[in-house]
């Protein structure tokens, strides 16, 4: 993927705890280290700003009955932050001995995907590629109209 500076994530003035009015400009889509010695704002830039502004757009884009539900994190204190994405955050400890445990719930980006999926999503079948809705009684009726004279029907409840 060929990168475009139109499609960095541009920060502007940024006074998150030790930082001071930085700008900053990260390219997307690229492997991206944030170093340097102990202080010097790392994490304030990596979770207070980045994560946290990320979090709050995702939250802020869902229905209002699915933020309740939600924690709320502040905004922090930019004067511009410009083509972020939705962030996860993980931390470096382990938080569960299940094997089982994945990004997805270890995140739990799981809960919000969910929710998400409940109120957007649709459902299509793996065998025919068609969407899966709810059928009334007249579109089974009209199926059973379909199939031959004599074939066998079966009409389980």
């Amino acid at each position: 993927m060929k990168r475009s500076p139109l499609n960095d994530i541009i920060i502007r003035g940024c006074r998150v705890n030790n930082l001071k009015g930085i700008d900053l400009d990260i390219p997307r889509g690229e492997l991206v280290v944030i170093t340097g010695v102990s202080g010097s704002g790392k994490s304030s830039l990596a979770f207070d700003t980045l994560y946290a502004e990320g979090q709050r757009r995702y939250v802020d884009s869902l229905s209002s009955y699915a933020r309740q539900f939600l924690m709320r994190m502040k905004k922090p204190e930019c004067d511009q932050i410009k083509n972020l994405p939705p962030a996860v955050a993980i931390e470096q400890r382990v938080v569960s001995r299940n094997p089982r445990s994945t990004v997805g719930t270890s995140s739990e980006i799981d809960d919000y995907l969910r929710v998400l999926m409940a109120r957007v999503g649709k459902l299509y079948s793996p065998i025919s590629g068609e969407l899966v809705k709810r059928h009334t009684a007249a579109d089974v009726v009209e199926a059973a109209h379909q199939i031959p004279i004599d074939s066998k029907l079966y009409i389980l409840a």
